[in-house]
């Protein structure tokens, strides 16, 4: 068994006295692990770094053996995520949540062009925010927890969407809110592409799919928690209002 492909690294830990085993994921492939031999080494570590975009072929004996990686790369993204502290705390996120959130071995091939366009972005503060905002929406979408903004579930208006049902993901509106307003998340105009994108938004959006993402995704993925990346990349955002 044996294929080639391209990828993103997202996790990457020593194994034995040269080796790494790595996870990547790839845009044909989906998330998938192996291992690299001569990965620890002085030459090959300084490449195998998280956000790497690698080309990669893997071989195995059987196809659900773990199989070892060849790796040459491609493009490092490593300055970009030394560039600043919200860079490297988004670029931890991504590759977190990419780990944690995907089925082993399923390929996802819109999500991974859109995650590596989104990590093309990485030394680009201004913009990459509320691109990493829409990433997430996109990833829930693409796992089967989207959000449905189209219009309000109590009332079925367009205008005036200022909340989401933590139960369905649907948006409400001030008039259907009524008196469960107290009880929904928060609809910033910049989830539904409006307004000027500011970082108070762009947080309090991602409050939002943060909840979708603990109380929904984690208890379908056994109720492992979602990555403390996440919550350090939110940190770095809220500091820099």
């Amino acid at each position: 068994m044996d294929w080639r492909d391209q990828g993103i690294l997202l996790t990457v830990r020593r194994h034995g006295e040269s080796s790494a085993l790595i996870e990547v994921f790839t845009e044909h492939h989906g998330r998938h692990a192996g291992l690299v031999r001569g990965g620890a080494s002085r030459r090959m570590a300084p490449m195998l770094q998280p956000g790497a975009q690698l080309d990669l072929a893997w071989s195995a004996r059987l196809e659900d053996h773990l199989g070892t990686f060849k790796a040459e790369p491609l493009r490092s993204r490593a300055a970009a995520a030394l560039s600043g502290r919200l860079a490297l705390a988004g670029l931890n996120a991504v590759c977190a949540l990419l780990a944690f959130a995907l089925p082993d071995r399923e390929p996802h091939p819109g999500l991974y062009r859109r995650s590596e366009a989104l990590l093309d972005l990485l030394d680009n503060d201004d913009l990459w925010p509320l691109a990493y905002l829409r990433w997430e929406m996109a990833l829930l979408e693409e796992l089967g927890y989207g959000l449905d903004l189209s219009a309000c579930a109590v009332t079925g208006a367009t205008e005036g969407l200022t909340y989401v049902s933590p139960k369905t993901g649907r948006a409400v509106s001030q008039d259907g809110a009524g008196e469960w307003a107290d009880r929904l998340l928060q609809l910033p105009p910049v989830m539904l592409g409006q307004g000027a994108a500011e970082d108070i938004e762009v947080l309090t959006g991602l409050r939002t799919t943060g909840f979708f993402f603990e109380s929904k995704l984690a208890p379908a993925l056994g109720n492992r928690p979602v990555p403390e990346a996440r919550g350090r990349f939110l940190d770095v955002l809220a500091r820099r209002l």
